[in-house]
């Protein structure tokens, strides 16, 4: 029986060196084999941020994106060779910016034992950096690159691209405001509608894209800027602006003279929709030209509803003025409104004579906000240095207009010079109503006009100017004796503020 299982052991044995021998050959296989490549994502982010490429804001892939990836992709792989190669190449950037680091603190006196500063990044000041060179040439062409018009203009056409591809409702009101202030520096839009009613409308502009050649855009259903491509009008005029509906008087207008190409930034279409016009006519029509076109779009129904809520709201803050003052808080509706309808705001710097004492008032005027004062001319007895007295006429601050308050109503209506002058203290924005849009008012608004309005501090008397004259003349000396009074203590005993030990 020895035998046998002597016998039976060594078989076992040889099976077991067999199977360990084959693994040793299957391993040593296995790591002769290369190693799958590595992936640079650096690279492979840069090759994703091609705009012309499928995300959530550019739902298709332009041809030639596709092309540019699938030629460059296999660059993301990295080799063997390769990373050995950035290996050393890492480590040898590591090792120049420490012995640049390092003689940095040995030259400014002599190494601390503390970590080692890296270099400064870029973003701050020329004042602050270090003396690498590499930073300040960084700097001065980051610069000379953002003052160049053209690099602004480019960087504005992509900023308009990437708030356009959002939804109205999910823009922010920063980014609105960023929106118009982009667009009011291209004249193809401030040519055709103001800057109030243009940051009103950023909120409404949508994008519209076209990603074909040789399609016909009715330019008579909205507003269109260029965002990316290039096409041709068919019509001229091909931008309608305000008050200028004569250009379209034929059914059938002209093409343009000779061959006009309207590239990015340039514009077509019109804010106001065309009467008597359908939306599908050859006005304002022009063809794309290249295979993708993005347009900035304001249709003219968005445009209509944002003017109707602009009057809207600037007739309401009219109304809500004239009923806050306390001429016209008991006056019905009906004439409130025809008077809300002949106000124009009008803004004023401090210390601006607004009308002068003795003069006709040039408008109606109700305050909003700031503060004007009130003036009489008062003659007053002056003594000279010889004892000699002759008369003075001087201004006397009487009172002051505060917000909600009118003046000039008796001055326009009886055409007869005001009772005193008017001066803002502060800045101030008024209300005005002009003597020749009175006439649009009908007799009985009139009657009402007058029969509530009073003269502007029209009640006082000489005795009352003379009296707060001398009031503001005693409160004067006074101030003027307490200061004298004050400077002598101080000076007494040798002591000038701002000068020795107590300028500090």
């Amino acid at each position: 029986m020895i035998p046998v299982v002597a016998a039976m052991s060594l078989v076992k044995s040889d099976e077991k060196h067999l199977r360990s021998s084959q693994k040793n050959g299957q391993n040593r296989a296995l790591s002769s084999e290369q190693p799958p490549p590595m992936i640079d994502y650096q690279f492979l982010r840069q090759m994703c941020q091609d705009p012309g490429l499928h995300n959530r804001q550019h739902p298709e892939t332009t041809d030639e994106a596709h092309q540019q990836f699938m030629k460059n992709y296999h660059k993301m792989f990295i080799t063997n060779s390769s990373q050995s190669k950035l290996a050393i190449m890492d480590s040898k950037s590591d090792k120049v910016k420490a012995s640049h680091a390092s003689l940095l603190t040995h030259a400014s006196g002599g190494y601390t034992g503390g970590p080692v500063k890296e270099s400064l990044p870029k973003t701050q000041t020329v004042d602050v950096l270090t003396h690498d060179i590499r930073d300040h040439t960084a700097l001065l062409h980051k610069t000379r690159k953002s003052e160049d018009p053209e690099y602004v203009r480019a960087e504005n056409i992509k900023t308009l691209r990437k708030l356009g591809r959002k939804y109205p409702f999910e823009r922010t009101s920063v980014e609105n405001t960023a929106m118009a202030d982009i667009l009011k520096t291209f004249p193809s839009v401030t040519e055709v509608v103001s800057p109030e009613v243009l940051t009103e409308l950023c909120g409404l502009a949508q994008m519209d894209v076209w990603s074909e050649e040789d399609i016909t855009l009715f330019g008579s259903t909205g507003f269109h800027l260029i965002l990316k491509g290039s096409v041709a009008p068919q019509s001229y005029p091909y931008v309608h602006h305000k008050g200028n509906a004569s250009e379209f008087r034929c059914s059938t207008p002209p093409p343009p003279e000779g061959e006009v190409v309207l590239t990015v930034g340039d514009a077509f279409g019109t804010f106001e929709r065309l009467e008597n016009r359908e939306p599908n006519s050859r006005i304002l029509t022009v063809k794309t030209l290249e295979p993708t076109c993005e347009f900035l779009r304001i249709t003219c129904s968005d445009y209509k509803r944002t003017i109707e809520q602009i009057s809207h709201r600037d007739q309401t803050e009219k109304m809500t003025l004239l009923s806050s003052s306390p001429s016209y808080d008991l006056w019905p509706r009906q004439p409130l409104l025809k008077l809300a309808s002949l106000i124009a705001w009008i803004s004023f710097p401090a210390n601006t004579v607004l009308v002068g004492e003795g003069f006709k008032s040039p408008f109606i005027g109700f305050m909003k906000s700031g503060e004007c004062h009130v003036l009489r001319k008062v003659e007053i007895k002056h003594t000279l240095p010889n004892g000699k007295q002759e008369q003075r006429t001087k201004q006397v601050v009487m009172g002051k207009l505060c917000p909600c308050e009118s003046f000039g109503e008796i001055s326009v209506l009886l055409d007869e010079p005001i009772s005193c002058s008017i001066v803002t203290a502060t800045a101030v924005e008024l209300a005005m109503i002009e003597p020749q849009k009175l006439k649009e008012l009908d007799e009985i608004t009139l009657q009402l006009l007058q029969q509530s309005s009073t003269r502007t501090f029209g009640n006082l008397s000489e005795d009352d100017i003379h009296e707060e004259y001398m009031q503001q003349e005693l409160k004067r000396e006074w101030n003027e004796y307490k200061h004298s009074a004050v400077v002598d203590v101080i000076n007494y005993k040798g002591i000038r503020p701002g000068y020795g030990k107590w300028s500090k």
